[in-house]
């Protein structure tokens, strides 16, 4: 099968995907297998190239970049067990101030997101988001939008976050993660800042019911961890991997050669950085027996499960894509004006958008979106680290439009916030929706500035 009628297979298996996930509540993992082979019977292809391109697609992503996904979500085990991030909440509320509650809020949770799932981030920091909201005394409601947004922007859009990653896997821009990393930092910033002004502006106007006879004080909420590591040890198992892996990106874009930068560059590999990270964090461990070393890292792993597992069926689905006669139609549909410079990047971002808003899942969202357009990059022209990052970047937008009812990140928001639906909905996913516009209009900035 080729052309307009490939095209509509395709689209059909994503609207597969949507269907078993949103409607019969089928795990995305088992979704995207199911489309997979759907995709590949339906499209012609022999059952075995069928069978091949799964079990390549599964096994070749998770190559790159499996260990990185178990290894970030390890350190974020660590560093929710130890109290680190308390710490580096501490550190971050004190660097800004305390008469600015919901910039520090918004700043924590950016960089808490970054090795931790912003689900988990947000119920680690909840009680904190209320003990510092009555201390201060502003609207519970700000508070929870100023936190919300900031764990979203890093949870979209910068490694070693498992979705950007998976994302750079499926289009092969794994090497180019410290690219990445750092684009991924200054698209997050103007995000994570629209979250918080959405935060002053509309979260201060949302009265959470029975807000003012919650009884949480601030300093037996931070006290509840005992004694807790140096703000400098807290902060180590994040920021050490990402110097590493600018390192190695600085060494291959500069083409030094040598023992000791081949040395830099073994240590700046993905893998070795986020392994470097994992020693850091058991540096935080107060004793080392087997809830440390087996149960805590056992319970890394057990997150780990679900994303590799979405990620794996991702790439299976992406190669099942590739496999189809679908390049030689985008050759042709390549050339269209609009599939050019800066405005090529609204492509992946309008069907990450609709993947988000269909099925609820910023991951899902971002795997399945970034499989879809891998086979579009060549034939457009993308080539090279800003280029690819930026792709990522739009596809990590998409991704956060927009934070609705079917997303298991709205509800934690909800219940920990004690906002109602109605107030839910006004404030994370009116929150979300701007935050991806403003990712995608500074991504598309960039590539007019830099490209």
């Amino acid at each position: 099968m080729e052309g307009f009628g490939l095209v509509i297979v395709i689209i059909a298996a994503v609207l597969l995907v949507i269907g078993l996930t949103a409607k019969f509540n089928v795990h995305p993992f088992l979704s995207l297998i199911i489309a997979a082979f759907a995709l590949g019977i339906a499209a012609g292809l022999p059952l075995s190239d069928v069978v091949d391109a799964v079990n390549n697609g599964f096994g070749g992503l998770m190559g790159g970049i499996g260990l990185v996904i178990v290894f970030g979500t390890i350190i974020g085990v660590l560093l929710e067990k130890t109290g680190a991030a308390y710490r580096m909440a501490e550190f971050v509320l004190r660097l800004v101030g305390e008469k600015r509650p919901q910039l520090a809020m918004s700043v924590i949770g950016s960089i808490v997101s970054v090795p931790v799932f912003c689900d988990s981030g947000y119920v680690i920091l909840s009680s904190l988001k209320k003990a510092l909201a009555k201390r201060a005394k502003v609207a519970v409601a700000s508070m929870a939008i100023a936190l919300s947004t900031g764990l979203f922007a890093t949870h979209t859009l910068v490694p070693p976050t498992p979705g950007p990653i998976a994302a750079a896997g499926n289009i092969g821009a794994e090497q180019y993660l410290g690219t990445i990393i750092l684009i991924g930092i200054v698209v997050a910033i103007p995000a994570i800042m629209a979250g918080y002004f959405w935060a002053i502006k509309v979260g201060t106007k949302i009265k959470v019911e029975g807000e003012d006879d919650w009884d949480f004080d601030y300093d037996e909420v931070v006290n509840q961890f005992g004694d807790m590591p140096s703000t400098g040890k807290a902060f180590a198992p994040i920021i050490v991997p990402i110097i590493l892996i600018g390192l190695g990106s600085v060494v291959t874009f500069a083409e030094w050669e040598g023992p000791f930068f081949n040395f830099l560059l073994f240590l700046g590999s993905p893998v070795v950085a986020l392994l470097v990270g994992v020693l850091f964090a058991l540096a935080l461990v107060p004793k080392f027996d087997r809830e440390t070393l087996n149960d805590w890292i056992g319970l890394g792993i057990k997150e780990a499960a679900p994303i590799l597992l979405i990620t794996g069926a991702g790439g299976a689905f992406g190669t099942v894509i590739q496999s189809t006669e679908i390049a030689g139609f985008i050759e042709g549909f390549a050339s269209s004006p609009f599939l050019t410079g800066a405005f090529f990047l609204l492509v992946p971002f309008l069907i990450a958008a609709a993947l988000k808003t269909a099925q609820g899942s910023s991951t899902t969202a971002l795997v399945i979106t970034s499989t879809l357009v891998a086979p579009l990059l060549v034939d457009v022209g993308i080539t090279g680290a800003v280029p690819m990052a930026l792709v990522v970047m739009a596809v990590g937008a998409g991704a956060m439009v927009v934070s609705h009812i079917n997303d298991s990140y709205f509800w934690v928001v909800k219940e920990f916030s004690g906002m109602s639906v109605t107030q839910a909905y006004k404030a994370q996913t009116g929150g979300t929706l701007i935050q991806g516009i403003v990712a995608i209009i500074t991504a598309m900035i960039i590539w007019m500035l830099f490209v």
